[in-house]
């Protein structure tokens, strides 16, 4: 397979690339579960696409595709003897940077504003829960 993909390069790199990308779906699948395995153990914040039903009363729902925060950051609590007996540092995949999108939504009722407003995630960390942005559980 080398030697084929050499020869190719010498004829451009769109055989080049044809070659390789062949080469790559040639592996064996213990590839595919590795990179799961490293999603599994991902700790960090970033931004994912993520597909979500909008609605609103007196409208039709319209599937958006957008990008949204997703992952795991550090959280950790543990014993003191003062109250409330638990320090905690807890963090949240939030979004840090967004810009906001309009669409209509089908099928409104004529006195129902069709416009449908949402965040798309430019950037995501780590951070403290915001009430204003973000739900956060506070109480279980």
């Amino acid at each position: 397979m080398t030697f084929a993909c050499n020869r190719l390069l010498l004829h451009g790199p769109g055989l080049a690339l044809c070659c390789f990308l062949l080469w790559i779906s040639l592996q064996p699948d213990s590839l595919h579960r590795v990179s799961a395995v490293n999603l599994r153990r991902f700790i960090g914040c970033a931004v994912r696409e993520f597909t979500f039903l909008a609605r609103k009363p007196g409208c039709g729902g319209l599937h958006i595709t957008t990008d949204a925060c997703w992952g795991r950051c550090e959280t950790w609590e543990k014993p003191v003897m003062d109250p409330p007996f638990i320090e905690s540092y807890q963090r949240v995949c939030t979004y840090n940077e967004t810009r906001l999108v309009s669409v209509k939504l089908p099928n409104c009722l004529p006195t129902v504003d069709s416009t449908y407003t949402y965040p798309v995630a430019l950037r995501c960390d780590c951070g403290v829960c915001l009430t204003s942005t973000t739900e956060c559980i506070t109480s279980v």
